[in-house]
């Protein structure tokens, strides 16, 4: 895990945590269980889009640090999550065309406090990251963003495809940053923007990648295939930002 300082366990304290209103990103549960306050906890974090996953009893063992956690573990986002609105509200407030940056299916922390930095440098005015597989403002993501996340508003979402839908709405166009697409050289990037990143393995989903304006690649020179996820991020962002000048 290596966030441990974010890790509540035990069912009162897992439910304080729920009721003093924190950002839970995943509850751990024992599967299987069925007892009166668990089904409590359950509710409280479907109520809080919290993701929840059903592990052994071996698995929250590992977890625990104070082996007492009675079948219910919760990890806190180390830091409080903005909203979408949030985002282009700060665009407003700069009197900017928004750019924000869209990141699909990363799941290292250091990936994603990396494009919060680069987000930051490049003057994007926030970041959204989706509910599932992917991973939250954890304490390792929160020292790899190297004080970034003090600045940049971070918002979760369930469902990524809808935010795009929703930000196009208010007039947004969006780049994929992807293998095999136009060059970013050859793309109009100016105006009101969403880049948007997959992982190194995959990619950016294929239903994010279907509602995206444009597929924009890096020309590379090398013998490898790819780049990292968060150099990617960097040198498409501070493309935007050149054509932006």
């Amino acid at each position: 895990m290596g966030y441990k300082e974010f890790i509540i366990e035990g069912r009162n304290a897992v439910m304080e945590a729920f009721r003093a209103g924190k950002t839970i990103d995943k509850l751990y549960v024992l599967d299987g269980c069925q007892d009166g306050p668990v089904i409590s906890i359950k509710r409280e974090a479907r109520k809080g889009d919290t993701l929840i996953k059903y592990v052994s009893k071996e698995r929250l063992d590992q977890l625990s640090e104070t082996g007492k956690h009675q079948g219910v573990i919760a990890c806190v986002a180390a830091y409080e999550y903005a909203s979408v609105e949030d985002i282009l509200e700060k665009a407003r407030q700069k009197g900017e065309p928004p750019f924000v940056f869209l990141l699909d299916n990363i799941e290292d922390p250091h990936n994603l406090g990396a494009i919060i930095r680069t987000a930051n440098l490049a003057g994007a005015h926030g970041v959204i990251i989706p509910k599932n597989r992917a991973v939250g403002l954890t304490a390792a993501v929160a020292r790899t963003s190297a004080g970034a996340l003090n600045y940049t508003p971070v918002a979760k979402v369930t469902n990524l495809s809808k935010t795009i839908e929703e930000l196009k709405k208010e007039g947004l166009w969006f780049a994929c940053a992807d293998m095999g697409g136009t060059r970013m050289y050859d793309l109009d990037l100016k105006g009101p923007i969403g880049l948007v990143i997959g992982n190194e393995g995959e990619g950016v989903g294929r239903l994010v990648k279907e509602k995206c304006d444009f597929i924009a690649s890096i020309p590379m020179k090398g013998d490898i295939d790819s780049l990292n996820a968060s150099v990617a991020a960097g040198v498409l962002a501070f493309e935007i930002v050149r054509q932006r000048g």
